[in-house]
């Protein structure tokens, strides 16, 4: 890997100048000096020069790393970092209209785009969420100011929503949202957090550029790029050097970090696995401390944990960031359990967290041999859900009723706060998947082969050909799953053709995921050919009033509902049957039944 040089490093974006350059060090020098003593620079500088020996401490741990690399191939991979910032025309028109309202009110207000816009640009990604960073008034004040000008000049004024900030939460800071030619911006003032020794809620005041960039999450999120300057800011000294060497780093010391804000754990989690970026030694450490994971459990709502755990499972790289999450020794405090669960899941195996990981990673894989194309992104993101808790399929819990109720209900319902839909798709998608597994060796055999004796054919009441009662299994379970088929389809081959022990740790490699691909192909194509792909569109043949009219009842009851599942076995059956047909076959059935009565 080609090394930057300190002076690149330093003068190819704009950073502020430091209070005093000749108190730097020359770049000849910095290799002599030891990180290590800046400790006691940052304890005896006044506290506005603290932030600054905290840069140059990073800066020469940088420095004494890059220096000391011999070899190429044991360096991290470097990343494409772009060397300027290209606006888009909508982004012109936004920054434009809001240097306009500075103009128009002789505002001396500095306009910052803050954290991630600033990121994905320097990678070369669209980004369409614009956070502006102030640095002398409240984003709604600054908001109003752009709905006075516009106003002044005859333009229609834009509503502000106003996100209120919950310290209880870690959420620190009031955040106003406003309307500019089709794109919502946000818009926040810089801030400086004190913390007292008894409280992690902070006091909250008006920051530096500086101050605030130490405040955030992650390095590569602390840039700035000053709408009024057209450049681009790295207050920490590290934030283009960590994006172009690929790690995930927090400005201040790692477990200070989260502290201050547990959430920032999974957001490093997250960032690391969507950019493949490693993790800083440090910040793993930290994430792993008994501190940090108390703090997640219970400072952060269980929303936001929620809202960061489903960005990852929809991210691109779901299974690695699900594995950071295991192995930070966070998977349970994520995804908690209820106190009492049966069986008792800790007893039947300690690893049963790699193992869900297991079944999530070899999900992903198999989707891939399979083609993604055959899923959309709601079954791709449930269907990894539903394998990650695959293993937890049979666990249950009692609610406040006393009830039994899956385990996976809690995870979704309590621990993510995620949909209540989310919960029934996976667990129905788990119910499935029990039926399935008995149907896809019916489905690989041929039918003539199969002895009726040997096959619990359930709800099928009909006396029709073996063929036929199998299109009607299928057909009942595909009119449960719904769109969902394939997804329980996917989850039935993982445990095809024996259930694999989940007492036992196991392998993406012993899925055989080429074998389970070929197997879920061919029950897919069998399941095409029978017709059945959208059979719960498939509308009766006969309605309520018909079944009544030949039963001669006057009220519908539990003998209509009855007649309404054997027509339907009778249509399923049937595929070319028409509906006269299906009448003439429930008055000869009904007339048998009532001479045999």
């Amino acid at each position: 890997m080609r090394i930057v040089s300190s002076a690149h490093r330093f003068f190819s974006f704009q950073t502020p100048p430091p209070p005093s350059l000749s108190s730097i060090p020359k770049p000849s020098l910095l290799p002599t000096l030891r990180p290590i003593q800046f400790k006691n620079i940052i304890k005896a500088t006044p506290l506005r020069f603290r932030f600054l020996a905290l840069g140059l401490s990073h800066y020469l741990r940088a420095m004494s790393t890059t220096t000391t690399t011999e070899d190429p191939a044991s360096s991290a991979p470097s990343v494409q970092v772009r060397d300027r910032i290209d606006l888009t025309d909508k982004e012109r028109l936004i920054f434009g209209r809001l240097l306009e309202v500075l103009r128009h009110f002789s505002l001396q207000t500095q306009l910052r785009v803050a954290g991630g816009w600033v990121r994905d640009k320097l990678l070369g990604r669209d980004c369409y969420d614009i956070d502006i960073a102030i640095d002398n008034m409240l984003g709604k004040e600054f908001c109003e100011k752009v709905n006075e000008y516009l106003s002044s000049k005859g333009e229609e004024a834009h509503g502000i929503g106003v996100i209120q900030c919950n310290p209880d939460q870690s959420k620190h800071l009031e955040t106003a949202r406003m309307r500019l030619f089709d794109v919502w911006i946000d818009v926040v003032n810089l801030r400086s957090e004190d913390y007292s020794e008894n409280s992690r809620i902070p006091t909250m005041r008006f920051g530096t550029a500086e101050e605030d960039a130490y405040r955030r999450d992650l390095t590569i999120n602390s840039l700035f790029y000053n709408i009024n300057t057209s450049s681009v800011e790295d207050f920490t000294r590290r934030g283009i050097a960590d994006l172009k060497s690929g790690k995930i780093v927090t400005p201040l010391p790692a477990k200070e970090t989260f502290l201050d804000d547990p959430l920032r754990v999974l957001r490093a989690i997250r960032f690391g696995a969507r950019f493949g970026f490693t993790l800083d030694g440090e910040l793993k450490k930290a994430a792993s401390d008994d501190d940090v994971k108390a703090a997640i459990a219970d400072k952060i709502s269980r929303e936001r944990v929620g809202h960061e755990i489903d960005l990852m499972v929809s991210g691109s790289q779901p299974v690695k960031a699900i594995s950071y999450v295991l192995d930070l020794l966070l998977f349970w405090v994520v995804f908690s359990l209820p106190p009492e669960v049966d069986p008792p899941t800790f007893q039947v195996c300690e690893s049963l967290d790699r193992i869900c990981v297991t079944h999530m990673d070899a999900a992903w894989n198999l989707m891939q041999l399979i083609g993604c194309s055959a899923f959309n992104d709601e079954q791709r993101r449930l269907g990894l859900y539903a394998t990650l808790f695959l293993p937890l399929r049979s666990t249950t819990y009692k609610d406040n009723k006393s009830k039994k109720v899956p385990v996976v209900n809690y995870i979704f319902r309590n621990s993510l706060k995620l949909k209540a839909s989310d919960a029934e798709t996976v667990i129905n998608v788990h119910n499935a998947t029990k039926k399935l597994l008995s149907l896809i060796p019916l489905i690989l055999s041929n039918p003539e082969d199969i002895k009726i004796a040997e096959v619990d054919w359930g709800r099928v009441t009909l006396d029709v050909p073996v063929a036929s009662k199998l299109r009607i299994l299928a057909g009942l379970l595909l009119r449960e799953i719904k769109d969902f088929w394939r997804v329980a389809l996917l989850a039935s081959v993982l445990l095809y053709p024996t259930n694999i022990d989940d007492t036992k740790d196991s392998s993406a490699g012993q899925f055989q995921l080429e074998k389970r691909s070929q197997t879920f192909k061919i029950v897919e194509n069998a399941i095409t050919d029978l017709g059945l792909e959208k059979v719960w569109e498939m509308k009766p043949l006969v309605n309520g009033k018909d079944i009544m009219s030949i039963l001669q009842l006057k009220a519908g009851g539990p003998l209509v509902r009855e007649w309404q599942q054997k027509l339907l076995e009778w249509q399923l059956a049937h595929p070319s049957g028409t509906s006269e047909e299906c009448l003439d076959w429930m008055r000869q059935t009904n007339s048998k039944r009532a001479r045999v009565e």
